[in-house]
C-alpha cells in the first residue's frame, strides 16, 4: 500500500480549507484517510496552519510519500529538515 501525505479539501464554495492527511495513494481526494496530521487554512492573511509534527515526522519514517503542496507545509513547519538530518545521521 502507497501512502501519501496530502491536502483534503473542505468549505464552501470559493470557501476552502484543507486538512493534511495521511492517506492510501489509491483513494479518492476526499475519501477515506487513515490520520489526520494537521490543518490548513489559505483564506487567512496570512495562512493559518496546524501541524502535529510528531506524527509527519513518524509518518514520513514509515514511508508515506508527500504531495509537492504537503511537502511545502511540512518544510515551512522544519519537519522535513529533521526528517533529512535523522535519515543522514543513521
Amino acid at each position: 500500500m502507497a501512502v501519501k501525505i496530502r491536502l483534503q479539501r473542505f468549505g464552501a464554495k470559493k470557501q476552502p480549507y484543507y486538512r493534511l492527511v495521511v492517506a492510501d495513494s489509491k483513494v479518492k481526494r476526499d475519501g477515506r484517510y487513515l490520520e489526520i496530521i494537521g490543518h490548513y487554512d489559505p483564506r487567512a492573511n496570512p495562512s493559518v496552519t496546524r501541524l502535529d509534527e510528531a506524527r509527519a515526522l513518524e509518518w514520513l519514517q514509515k514511508g508515506a510519500q508527500p504531495t509537492p503542496t504537503a511537502k511545502n507545509i511540512l518544510t515551512k513547519h522544519g519537519v522535513m529538515q529533521k526528517y533529512h538530518d535523522q535519515k543522514d545521521a543513521e
